[in-house]
C-alpha cells in the first residue's frame, strides 16, 4: 500500500451579496496534482463546485475576471485551486470567488501580495446587499402603496 501524503493548502472565504465562496489553494510541491474529494486536480486547474472553470463560467470575460488576483500576483498556473460557492446569483458568485482567491493569496504571503491586491480593491468586501422588503409597501422595499384620491 502506497504512503498517502497530505497536500498543503491555504484556505479563505470570499463573500458578496448572498454568495459565499470557500477557496483552497493547493501547493502540490513535487507532485503535479492534488486529490480533492477523490478527484485529482492538476497544477493550474481551477475546480468550481466539482466542475472545470470552463464549464462553470462559460464566458471568457468571467474567466478572465476570476483569475485576475492570480495574474496580478504572478501566480497563474502555480496552484491547484478548489472552490465551493453557494448562494446568490452568477455575478455575486463571481465576485465572491475573486474575493476568496485574493484573501487566500494574502494568507499565503501577506508582505508580498497584500499591497498589490489592496491597490486593486480586491481585498475589500463589497457590503452592499439586497434591501429587505418592508411591510405595507406593496411588495417592494421602498415603494409606498398608492393612496385613493377620492
Amino acid at each position: 500500500m502506497a504512503k498517502k501524503t497530505e497536500v498543503q493548502y491555504y484556505q479563505a472565504v470570499g463573500r458578496r451579496k448572498d454568495a459565499v465562496a470557500q477557496v483552497r489553494l493547493y501547493v502540490t510541491g513535487k507532485e503535479k496534482s492534488a486529490t480533492v474529494n477523490g478527484k485529482k486536480i492538476g497544477v493550474g486547474e481551477i475546480i468550481i463546485n466539482d466542475s472545470q472553470l470552463e464549464k462553470a463560467m462559460p464566458g471568457q470575460v468571467e474567466r478572465k475576471r476570476c483569475i485576475l488576483p492570480l495574474e496580478l500576483t504572478d501566480n497563474v498556473g502555480r496552484f491547484a485551486i478548489s472552490i465551493k460557492v453557494r448562494g446568490g446569483g452568477p455575478n455575486g458568485q463571481l465576485e465572491a470567488i475573486i474575493h476568496g482567491i485574493s484573501r487566500a493569496l494574502v494568507v499565503l504571503n501577506p508582505e508580498e501580495y497584500k499591497a498589490t491586491l489592496r491597490k486593486h480593491e480586491l481585498l475589500t468586501r463589497d457590503s452592499r446587499t439586497r434591501e429587505r422588503r418592508k411591510v405595507g409597501t406593496g411588495g417592494k422595499a421602498r415603494r409606498a402603496k398608492q393612496s385613493p384620491k377620492r
